[in-house]
């Protein structure tokens, strides 16, 4: 199991949001960069970057900071946020994105989904992103009408290769994951299954990389010290 740690960019900074909520926003580093070259010096081959801004309100904002994290660290990097096109899908892939996901887009826009899949094949991966059950869209300031499971279901059915699945209620609680959402969809999907949301301990580390997961994300515990990327990622391998 691959270890993804996390930048989340907001106005250039890295950051981190409690459950989601925009209005609970810690400033972590003013250098994503600096935060970048210490995830590969603690052994990291991959992250996870996700433009705050871009998931809220459909732009590009961070692509800039996002070119220069990638360029820097030299790391598999996949990365999110407001991609609702196929020109900004290109424009992640060409500063060197290698798997672009797609969030809000995938849920209410299937045309533009199955064009890029088409298009981008396995560099497209889905953000499944859950609230009360319920698939949540628009930097999760809304739930849409799909339940998760039924939208992991059209996901693998459309071709999606890889799912990065949040569980919104455990994002930045620091209070363990939902095994039994990442059991279910281990069982059910035959495709990379990515666990996102409420990582906080090494023990989390262990109950994931049993299931056989493709990887897990770790967020809020880095930053605060409470899991060490360098044990994590012994640990997944």
């Amino acid at each position: 199991m691959y270890i993804y740690p996390a930048i989340d960019l907001y106005e250039g900074k890295a950051v981190r949001l409690f459950k989601g909520d925009y209005s609970k926003m810690t400033i972590y580093s003013n250098d994503p960069v600096s935060v970048a070259w210490d995830f590969a010096s603690q052994g990291a081959s991959h992250i996870h970057i996700v433009d705050l801004e871009g998931a809220k309100n459909g732009t590009a904002a961070n692509i800039s900071v996002i070119k220069k994290i990638i360029e820097s660290s030299n790391l598999f990097a996949e990365a999110g946020g407001g991609i609702r096109s196929i020109e900004t899908v290109k424009k992640y892939i060409d500063i060197g994105v290698q798997r672009v996901i797609l969030g809000t887009s995938a849920v209410i826009d299937e045309e533009f989904l199955i064009s890029a899949v088409k298009m981008f094949g396995k560099k497209i991966a889905v953000g499944a992103d859950i609230k009360d059950g319920f698939v949540a869209i628009r930097g999760w300031t809304e739930k849409s009408s799909y339940k998760w499971f039924d939208f992991c279901k059209k996901m693998s059915d459309v071709g999606i290769d890889t799912i990065i699945c949040t569980d919104i209620s455990k994002d930045g609680a620091m209070t363990g994951i939902n095994k039994e959402l990442y059991r279910k969809l281990s069982e059910n999907f035959n495709i990379n299954i990515i666990a996102s949301g409420g990582v906080s301990s090494i023990d989390d580390i262990k109950s994931l990389a049993e299931l056989n997961l493709h990887g897990a994300i770790i967020g809020k515990a880095y930053y605060t010290g409470a899991v060490s990327l360098k044990d994590a990622i012994e640990v997944a391998e």
